[in-house]
Formats: structure tokens, sequence, C-alpha cells
């Protein structure tokens, strides 16, 4: 009885804001809306990935968008029931607008809306073929010269790209643009992903052989296609890379591999770029009207500069390039760096008798991946979450509801559960010497992660290591490379055959300045990051990652990627964006992001 008296209380709400909505009522509606409110919008209202804060931006979002959105149909989702606790009822929802069909999640505190997420699923007129309008594949009857699937498929390969151009190119075939790539195909968008590499998958199969997703199984889905219940919780990098190959020819995506952008331009007044391309040796001119950016923000490698590296007489590499530890047994390595590669790569290398010693220049956060399952993740991400009935687009969603603003609140007491939880294993690091930090405000890993997208460790075994004396830990900034080793600012040398810099990535936008300009690069600005002052993040407050998988500085350049989480989920977003585009939909857009930082 309780729960029918919350819905029905609950569906009376929705009536009643979608009434002042539906009349233009602006103010009526944002009186709906808790002081301390947030709207979070994926596409539905805005046309852009946003966040509102605080009644005073949700008036003015609606005094922009109401008029063009149009939203209707205001409803507890179907098969839904809206749960109250802790004073706080929460409820799926669903609407639409003039153009689309949406889904949320509402959170109500005393009558009034404290989170709003309101998602895009699909466009009027342009629904996926899927469920009873899935195509039927095979031709029934009998006419003369009809092509196969077969030829069919073969001509489409054979043309796209040369009789006929794409709608949209992606920059970058590794899982970002593998996901993005699958959900325009659904949609009908002509498209081509161009990869440098020789075979799909190839960006996982080509780093060093003890690499495996330290994210657990149900965490990294791809869109339409999940992995098999049997597929192990952590995912070695061949098995991968596997995967990420079998899902391009399954799902049919015109992926062109050993392919490497050489130049993009914008001509303003035709609104398409031109595109050259070496595809195996040939130059191809490509002409889309869409370029995504998937290239990677783990892609641009960040290589230092220390004195004297030119007079090393053994192998230097970026970690992006180590090629393993089967050469190096009964030799000496120096790891510069103390985040997840770091970590796995001196791991390796001891496993392989290589006398291995990591350089940390700066405090790290490390979360030991049991512990991370199961505080951080269990509830969404989890065997158990999925035999409660949790679904990974649920999942998604409930992450997503969370303003970026008051993330990290939630964040904060998890982490100290963690680190209270692993007392020991923490107090074994720091007698090592180790130097930990849990982020700025003691958020820990996923705040580091959006923020920075660097900083930590999640612990699958390095850390132990580390604690028994196994891999040695020095501490210190590096002031010069010597022929035979690194000399740190405290005044020891460490002597190296081997140098392997896990110095980490630059911003996305410095494959822009490659491809387009440093002129392009500094209009679009510095691709990640929230804006919050924090270590590496710089302010002000953006609300929101910028400049990923939303509209850019620059008309129809876009940036996609992220983990394997974030490529399933935003794919969806970005797909709408750019097919909305293609059927010449207005898509007027909301708090387009400015500029702050260049790089």
């Amino acid at each position: 009885m309780l729960d029918s008296t919350v819905e029905d209380q609950t569906q009376a709400f929705l009536d009643q804001f979608g009434k002042a909505l539906a009349s233009g009522d602006i103010a009526a509606a944002t009186e709906m809306f808790a002081q301390d409110c947030y709207w979070r919008d994926l596409v539905t209202f805005t046309w852009n990935i946003k966040t509102v804060e605080g009644k005073d931006q949700v008036e003015d979002m609606l005094r922009h968008q109401l008029a063009t959105t149009k939203p209707s149909n205001w409803q507890v989702a179907d098969g839904e029931v809206p749960t109250e606790e802790g004073g706080v009822t929460t409820a799926w929802i669903q609407f639409e607008t003039e153009v689309a069909r949406g889904y949320g999640l509402v959170r109500l505190r005393e009558g009034k809306i404290w989170t709003l997420l309101t998602t895009m699923v699909e466009l009027k007129g342009h629904e996926e073929p899927k469920g009873f309008d899935r195509p039927l594949g095979a031709k029934h009857g009998a006419g003369k010269n009809r092509s196969t699937w077969q030829e069919e498929r073969e001509k489409e390969l054979a043309e796209l790209g040369y009789t006929e151009q794409p709608y949209c190119l992606i920059i970058g075939g590794g899982q970002g643009g593998i996901a993005l790539g699958a959900r325009l195909r659904q949609l009908g968008v002509p498209t081509i992903i161009v990869e440098g590499n020789e075979r799909a998958g190839d960006s996982w199969r080509n780093r060093y052989k003890s690499l495996c997703l330290h994210d657990p199984v149900w965490y990294d889905h791809l869109p339409y296609l999940k992995f098999p219940d049997n597929w192990p919780v952590f995912s070695p990098k061949d098995k991968i890379g596997d995967w990420l190959e079998m899902y391009t020819k399954v799902m049919e995506l015109n992926y062109w591999t050993k392919t490497w952008a050489r130049s993009a331009s914008y001509d303003e007044a035709s609104k398409e770029w031109t595109v050259v391309v070496d595809r195996d040796g040939e130059e191809v001119t490509l002409r889309p009207k869409q370029l995504v950016m998937a290239t990677g923000m783990s892609g641009k490698k960040r290589m230092p500069d220390f004195p004297g590296m030119d007079t090393f007489k053994g192998v230097q590499q970026h970690s992006s390039e180590h090629d393993g530890p089967d050469d190096w047994a009964g030799k000496k390595a120096v790891v510069i760096g103390s985040n997840n590669s770091a970590h796995d790569i001196c791991a390796a290398l001891w496993e392989s008798d290589v006398d291995v010693t990591m350089v940390q220049r700066s405090s790290t956060h490390i979360v030991r991946s049991e512990t991370l399952m199961e505080v951080g993740l269990g509830a969404l991400y989890s065997e158990e979450a999925v035999r409660n009935g949790m679904t990974t687009e649920k999942a998604d969603l409930i992450f997503a509801s969370l303003p970026y603003a008051i993330l990290h609140e939630f964040q904060i007491p998890a982490y100290a559960q963690m680190k209270e939880q692993d007392k020991e294993f923490y107090d074994g690091l720091e007698k090592a010497g180790f130097q930990l930090d849990w982020g700025d405000d003691d958020s820990g890993l996923f705040m580091k992660y959006l923020r920075r997208g660097s900083g930590y460790y999640i612990d699958v075994g390095a850390s132990q290591l580390i604690i028994d004396g196994e891999i040695k830990l020095a501490s210190g900034q590096v002031t010069e490379v010597v022929g035979d080793g690194v000399i740190l600012d405290t005044g020891q040398m460490l002597e190296a055959d081997l140098i392997v810099y896990a110095t980490g990535y630059n911003s996305m936008n410095g494959w822009v300045a490659d491809l387009m300009g440093q002129e392009m690069a500094d209009k679009v600005g510095k691709v990640w990051g929230l804006g919050s002052n924090t270590t590496k993040d710089p302010g002000p407050w953006e609300g929101e990652q910028r400049n990923m998988w939303k509209p850019t500085q620059q008309e129809n350049l876009w940036f996609h990627g992220g983990n394997l989480h974030q490529s399933r989920h935003y794919s969806q977003f970005l797909s709408l964006q750019i097919k909305a585009r293609m059927e010449g939909i207005e898509t007027p857009v909301y708090g387009l992001q400015e500029v702050h930082h260049l790089s």
C-alpha cells in the first residue's frame, strides 16, 4: 500500500510538472525544484551534455530551451515503482519531447526536485531497427539477379569513401571508435572508422604482455553485445583485442585498418571536412560532415625531456611502447612513474627476474581491486547486482544521475571505508616509503579519474611486491639521465639497462594540433576534466567533462572515448546528436562550453 501511495504521489508530481512545462509556466516549473537542485541533461533539453545547478540555472535553461523542446507525457516509467528512503523519493521516469523519447531518474526531497536526470533514448521516426522492427535479413520470395547480403556488404565496403562519402568519420578504432561506430550503424549513419593498426584490437594486443583490464567485466560491456556469462572478471589484453575485432565484423562496421589520418580542414561555407588519409599506402580524400576524434584520452603520450636522455646507452621507452619483460632477465630497469602502467610494468619485469626500481615523483592513490569491487562497484556492477535485478543500462543511468558537483560527497565515505578495511595494507605501503594520497578531498579513485585521468593504481598484486621490497622504490625528481642510469634530486643514482617512462598522456586536443594545426587545437581547448580546481584539474567549474561527447567550439568536431563504461554509455548520446544533424533536425545547443585552458 505504501508503494502505491508513493507511486500515486510521484505521478501527481510529474503531472503537475508536465502541466507547468506544457503551458510555458517556467516560474511554476522552477518552483518545483529545491534550492540546491541539479538537473543533468543528456541531449534531450539542451542538445548538449549539461548539468544546470540551482534554481536560477534551471530557469535560465528553460527560458532558452522550453519552447523548442516541447516536453510532454511525463510518467513513472513502465514497470517501475518509485521508492522512498531517508526522506528521498527516487523514481524512474519517461517522457517525450517534440522530436524524441526520453528516460530518466528523479529524486524528490521534501516534495521538490533535488536531482533530475533526463536522457534521450531515441529520435521519433528514426528509431533503431530492433525488437519487432528488426530487419528480416533473409530475402523470401523470388527475383532475378538479386544480390545477397554478402554482395551488398561488399558493394558498401567498396564504395563508401570513394564513390560515396561517409556522413561521419571517426579517427581512432579503439574501444571508443568501435562503440560509437556500432551506434551510428544502427541509426543508419554512413560512417567510416580509420585505425592505424593492422587489426582491430591491436591497440590492446600491442601493449606489454601482462596488461589486463582492472575494471570488472560487468562494468565493461560494449553496446548491443555483452560479454558472455563465462567471460573472466578481468579481461586479458589479447582477449579484449579479439573481442573488439570480432565486434567490428558482426556489427558490420566500415573499419579501415592500416589507415592514418594525415590532415584535416573544415570548410565553414559547405559545412564539410576534408580529411586526407593514407590507407595502406593509398592516399584517399574523405569529405565527411561530422568528424569524431576517438584517439583515446590515454593516447597522446607525454614523453619527458630530461637532460642527458640522448646519452643513455640502454633502451628508453614510453610505457605505451613497452613491449614486455622478456628481453630483460638479469638486467636492471628503472620505471619512472607510480600509477597503473608503472605498477603493471614493474610487476611483469619482476616476474621475469629483472632488477626493477620504481621512481615515485608524486603521491599516488592506491585501492585494492577486491575492495574496490566490493565497496565501490558492487551495488551497480557485480554478479550480486545482476542477480538483484540490476541491468547494465540501469547501472549506467544511476551513476550518471549523480551530478559531478556532489558526486565526491558520495565517494568520500566509500573510500574512508576502504581505507579502514585495508589499514594493514596501507600501513605496509607507507612503511616501505610509498607516498599515498586519497585525492585532494579524500574522494578517491573515481573522482581522480574524472578530474585528471591519472594519479592512481588499482592494485592487482604489485603493491605487495613494493611492501616486500621485491620492487625497489625510489622517491624524487629526475634531474638527469646519464649513460648508465638515472640521477634523482636526492643525489641517488639508479643504474639501468632499460628506462620506461610511465609518465602519462597529454590532452586529446594534441591530436587536433597534429591534424588541423595549433590554432584549431586552441579553439576547442583542453579535453577532459571537470574544472574542480583540484590537482591537474584547473577551474573554473565546468560541471561536465570538458569537450567530451558534446558540441565543441568547432562546429561538427567531436571527442569520444574514455574507459569501456564511458565508451558504451556516452556513445548513445553522441550518436543521437550526429543522427539528428544528418536528418536536418534542429539542435539548438544550450550552454556551449567556453574555452578556459588550451591543453
